[in-house]
């Protein structure tokens, strides 16, 4: 996409769109220094849907841009990839498993929309939870909920609803990534089925697995409990590297 002018003047404007919702509620902090109540998480998923690659890298940029008025650190990092994730996701995954427009025009398409929108919520909230509970700030089953309840509930309300409203109008103006970059060939079904399905296992099993280990009730051998039974913060870094494998590959396979 970065050859393409249109499609990287699309990825500046999804970047300027996120950051400008979510400045104005650094004020509404939930975690203070880590992340605040944030409507602007359903500009990600609606850019996605939209504009494809150039959506994903204006979540992470527009992330890190938002982060400069809440204050930059170590865990921006996270930040970023997690939110690109999360711009990722929704196209590449809907791309998978429909052929029709992304609108949800029946009671199906409307549930299968809050299912992308969801995966894609929890793919963010593992990442950011894994990377931000490794470094020690702050625990991985609190971020964890936290992230995916901010977004995936902000986004279900409001992402069908622009969709309904946005999408015909962009697609009447030939500004859908597909109509900017051209069709590509797509996988054979069963190699798209099974990116899904390892999608899913990776991110949900990632889920469980963090919280299980962060909470002690699984103990790595290599990673004993410290004193006062408290897990090891590196136990979650490292026991979650396989489950971050498998969805590297899952998103490889979409």
């Amino acid at each position: 996409m970065w050859r393409n002018t249109r499609m990287v003047v699309l990825a500046a404007v999804s970047a300027s769109l996120y950051a400008a919702i979510l400045i104005p509620f650094k004020v509404l902090p939930i975690i203070p220094g880590v992340t605040e109540f944030r409507p602007a998480n359903a500009v990600p998923v609606v850019c996605s849907f939209l504009f494809g690659p150039a959506g994903a890298w204006g979540a992470a940029l527009g992330n890190v841009i938002g982060d400069f008025f809440g204050g930059i650190g170590p865990g921006d990092l996270f930040g970023f990839v997690g939110n690109f994730l999360y711009g990722l996701i929704p196209y590449k995954v809907w791309e998978a498993i429909s052929s029709r427009d992304p609108v949800p025009d029946s009671p199906l398409q409307w549930i299968k929309l809050c299912g992308v929108i969801i995966l894609s919520s929890a793919v963010c909230s593992l990442t950011i939870s894994w990377g931000i509970h490794s470094m020690g700030f702050v625990p991985f089953p609190v971020l964890s909920s936290v992230i995916l309840i901010n977004n995936g509930v902000v986004a279900c309300v409001l992402v069908p609803f622009l969709l309904r409203v946005i999408y015909p109008r962009v697609a009447a103006g030939r500004l859908l990534y597909r109509s900017i970059i051209g069709p590509r060939a797509r996988r054979p079904r069963g190699v798209r089925m099974l990116g899904v399905v390892l999608v899913v296992v990776a991110t949900v099993g990632g889920l469980v697995l963090g919280n299980a280990i962060a909470s002690g009730s699984v103990v790595l051998p290599c990673f004993p409990l410290l004193e006062g039974g408290q897990p090891s913060r590196l136990a979650v870094g490292v026991g979650l590297v396989p489950l971050f494998t498998l969805l590297g590959i899952g998103i490889a396979l979409l």
